[in-house]
């Protein structure tokens, strides 16, 4: 493969390294997920063939992408996404060069004629030239682009994030959640002294002219935000974890020089994790391929078998790191079940957030459960609607100031979890989330591979697991900004009666646990209200083991004065 700088002949050496935010985006690029076009709705994609140069000097990216669809409906145009900072040099289809007339993409839309109409189960190959200043992201992850950095001996360390704004930051893509490729061919060549660890497996290294290399990297049905480059002078520890499931899935993480000691103990804790989750959830989705994780100057990011990593080494109280854990739990909430539109979003945060305090309770027991629940319960919003059932872009469902839950799809999602727990059991609780996972209840290695999923799925597969109906569980939880919020009332002849009361809906019959007197029982709340004796003196807990994600006043109060004083500063 030809040096891609040359082959494209752009004038990179006269551009400036640009500042954060810059060049700017379009309303389009920036956008993720949403409607998609006909044409885009037409296309099966199944393989994309990647090939970057990464040049520091300039903070510049060529590329030539190999893109292979098959189309499901007669077509005359493909439309891609690609954000138009990389402007592209060249466009052939089927190996047939097109005229620059063929192409159009002034707001990041690609949109390519091509030389005759598609027809139905025919498959057509673009190869799409470019490259360019991309945009730098401000705060990454948190908003996305490029992280150009340096080590602390001043070599180049960079990286991409593409969660939010999507995939067309830096290659031409569907940019939408279900447009996954089938398979991803990766050929990231670098300068001297660097490596670039990626995707999938590793087929080999080419050597070329200036001490550049190339690393060739396969990986299957990535998720379109997980394709990522990273770029530094890493150092490798490797290893390899026998799985209960009885295959051997290679390890490894890649890390700055210098930072032996603090890399090998974060590397111990891969093997302990992956066996929580492979008894927890089930096989670890891409074992064929390996559990990689690559050092970041940024705070990390779920990308498909090469996680990004850059909480410095940090353990929290509870004795583990929180972000890796986080991080690998994507590899089963996210990357093998993948949100079919991003109002699921939750079926990814929720999810991975609810595995650190299960994770808690495998290392320490219930305690530890609690205390890390109720850390994530005063950080809950309830300001939207978790899910708004329609189409969404990320940033619709991400920022509150667009209607979004924002991080209640974290921590309302986790509690959730908790409560249905509770509420179906545990035989029930894991088996329908093995179902939702894998798409069946008996996933082994080789017997499934990554899927799709939504909430109205979920909310499906729980009721036929329980051989009962929990919408009324779901509508109240997710569909709803307020939380059910448990009134008690004080009766003639000593009583007390305790009603749900839930915004849209009439009925909640969702059990409580009460303590009388340090005697626990269970109310069946079966028509969401229950009366129970309250003799004077008697002493009244509810949900003394805090089962149950309801309204609490206290915790609204203490989030409104913890606001107040964010809003002084």
């Amino acid at each position: 493969m030809r040096h891609l700088a040359a082959l494209l002949a752009l004038p990179l050496l006269a551009l400036a390294p640009p500042p954060k935010g810059s060049p700017p985006l379009t309303e389009q690029t920036q956008r993720s997920g949403g409607p998609l076009t006909p044409e885009q709705t037409a296309l099966r994609f199944d393989h994309a063939d990647l090939s970057f140069e990464v040049l520091p000097d300039q903070q510049a990216l060529t590329g030539i992408a190999t893109l292979t669809f098959t189309a499901r409906a007669a077509i005359t145009r493909l439309v891609v996404d690609l954000d138009r900072n990389l402007p592209i040099s060249a466009i052939s289809i089927d190996g047939r060069a097109l005229p620059r007339t063929a192409w159009t993409n002034p707001e990041g839309r690609l949109t390519i004629t091509l030389p005759h109409p598609l027809a139905p189960g025919k498959q057509v190959t673009a190869r799409i030239s470019y490259g360019g200043t991309p945009h730098v992201a401000v705060n990454a992850p948190w908003d996305d682009g490029m992280v150009w950095s340096k080590t602390p001996d001043g070599r180049t360390w960079f990286a991409t994030t593409a969660e939010g704004y999507g995939c067309d930051l830096f290659w031409p893509c569907l940019d939408f959640p279900t447009r996954e490729p089938a398979s991803v061919d990766l050929h990231i060549t670098v300068p001297a002294g660097l490596k670039a660890p990626s995707n999938g497996r590793l087929l080999g290294i080419d050597h070329l002219p200036n001490d550049r290399t190339r690393w060739n990297w396969r990986a299957r049905q990535p998720n379109t935000y997980a394709i990522a480059l990273n770029v530094g002078p890493y150092e490798e520890i490797s290893g390899s974890y026998k799985s209960r499931f009885g295959n051997t899935i290679p390890m490894s993480y890649w890390y700055l020089p210098g930072e032996k000691a603090k890399a090998e103990a974060l590397f111990a804790e891969f093997a302990p994790t992956l066996d929580f989750f492979e008894a927890t959830v089930g096989p670890y989705p891409f074992g064929d391929e390996k559990l990689g994780v690559v050092e970041t100057p940024h705070k990390g990011m779920e990308h498909q078998t090469i996680n990004a990593y850059g909480n410095n080494y940090a353990k929290a109280p509870e004795g583990f790191d929180w972000l890796f854990h986080h991080e690998l739990s994507h590899e089963w909430f996210g990357n093998q079940l993948t949100a079919a539109n991003w109002d699921d979003y939750w079926l990814h945060e929720g999810f991975g957030s609810y595995m650190q305090p299960l994770y808690g309770r495998w290392r320490e027991g219930e305690a530890r459960y609690n205390v890390m629940l109720d850390t994530q319960r005063n950080q809950i919003a309830n300001d939207h609607p978790i899910v708004r059932g329609k189409v969404l872009t990320e940033e619709e469902v991400y920022e509150p100031k667009l209607g979004g839950p924002g991080t209640d799809i974290y921590y309302k999602g986790s509690w959730m979890l908790h409560s249905l727990r509770w509420l179906i059991g545990d035989a029930a609780f894991f088996k329908a989330m093995r179902i939702m996972v894998y798409g069946r209840d008996d996933p082994k290695p080789g017997n499934f591979r990554p899927r799709f999923g939504s909430t109205a799925e979920y909310q499906r597969i729980v009721n036929q697991v329980t051989g009962k109906n929990y919408d009324w569980f779901f509508d109240a939880y997710l569909r709803q900004a307020s939380l059910p919020d448990l009134v008690t009332t004080p009766l003639a002849g000593h009583r007390t009666e305790l009603r749900w009361k839930v915004p849209g809906a009439s009925t909640f019959p969702m059990p409580i646990e009460v303590s009388l007197d340090g005697r626990t029982q269970r109310l069946a709340m079966t028509n969401g209200a229950a009366i129970i004796d309250t003799s004077p003196g008697t002493h009244l807990v509810i949900d003394p083991e805090a089962r149950v994600l309801r309204r609490n006043p206290a915790i609204e109060a203490f989030r409104s004065r913890s606001n107040q004083q964010r809003s002084r500063k």
